[in-house]
């Protein structure tokens, strides 16, 4: 038989995720895809709570704020095109009210704390090397906020330095949580902005820097199952960077045979049939049948949230 591609087979992880467990995460927007899955199937999640973050040594600090319970105050912002802003934040929490903003966020910082301190998972997606460091203060930026470029110099992390962060994480987290189990991957989103040169660059550190850390930390590849799995911009959306909803299902796939339980694969299955009835455009609605159907449904729906009391539909 001919094949046509390489296909990665991933060993099936000694820790798996069941329905009881608690996931925490942080990291570049590929992480919000799996968020997304994770919400359709009704885990336990809490998933960049303060936007999607690139850079490990960006995530570093804002687990630094939520384990430290370090709230942010006035010093910690700036004041730009009529938002008070922060450099360590997504763009989503500008605001023209500075109390409102440090409300917000410090609020954000309390519940992670609070999610993080019981969570039994703490998903770590990298999307880049690359930072820019602030001139003024010396910080690593998160966000750089359309704050002109020249105040700002652009580094690329060694993976020496990338690993110490790293390190650094698993310390921190450990200190509020000493069974939490740690994943890491790297973003399959290249970044062409720097280039493409650049961006293998980037790749290259992150890869070398997370595979320092094996004996701690489960490793998940979905880099390489949409660069060397997939391999083709069919599995791309329009822009040929981000991958479409074809590889996220894919990756998922993968990554539900590699680190889902079993039990929980079957409670998957129960919630995407609920799913697929709470679709269902009737015919005939107010009919016997629509009728009779909708009751069975609402069945299934009451058993599931007799066991797992969390659930919405």
């Amino acid at each position: 038989m001919m094949k046509f591609r390489t296909e990665i087979n991933l060993p099936e992880s000694p820790e798996k995720i069941s329905y009881q467990d608690k996931i925490f995460g942080l990291g570049s927007c590929f992480v919000t895809h799996i968020q997304n899955k994770f919400d359709y199937y009704q885990f336990q999640n809490q998933i960049n709570p303060f936007g999607t973050v690139f850079n490990p040594a960006s995530i570093r600090k804002l687990l630094q704020y939520v384990i430290n319970q370090q709230f942010l105050d006035e010093k910690d912002l700036f004041y730009h095109q009529n938002l008070w802003k922060s450099f360590d934040l997504h763009s989503s929490f500008n605001h023209p009210d500075k109390d409102e903003f440090l409300q917000t966020i410090n609020d954000k910082i309390s519940e992670a704390n609070k999610f993080l301190k019981t969570a039994d998972w703490l998903f770590l997606t990298f999307g880049t090397a690359w930072v820019y460091r602030h001139k003024a203060s010396g910080n690593i930026v998160n966000n750089c906020h359309k704050v002109p470029q020249k105040e700002f110099e652009k580094i690329l992390l060694p993976p020496t330095l990338i690993t110490e962060e790293l390190k650094e994480i698993i310390r921190l987290v450990k200190t509020i949580n000493p069974g939490i189990k740690i994943l890491m991957s790297i973003s399959p989103v290249r970044h062409l902005k720097n280039g493409f040169v650049e961006n293998q660059r980037s790749k290259a550190h992150l890869i070398t820097a997370v595979h320092q850390l094996e004996s701690e930390i489960f490793y998940f590849p979905s880099y390489e199952i949409l660069l060397d799995d997939l391999r083709d911009y069919r599995f791309y959306k329009d822009d040929y960077i981000h991958p479409n909803e074809l590889a996220i299902n894919y990756i998922w796939e993968k990554f539900s045979a590699s680190f889902i339980s079993k039990d929980a694969i079957h409670t998957m299955q129960r919630i995407e049939k609920i799913r697929q009835g709470l679709a269902h455009k009737s015919f005939n609605p107010g009919s016997i049948m629509d009728t009779e159907r909708l009751i069975k449904l609402q069945q299934k729906i009451n058993q599931l949230q007799q066991q797992y009391s969390w659930m919405k539909f």
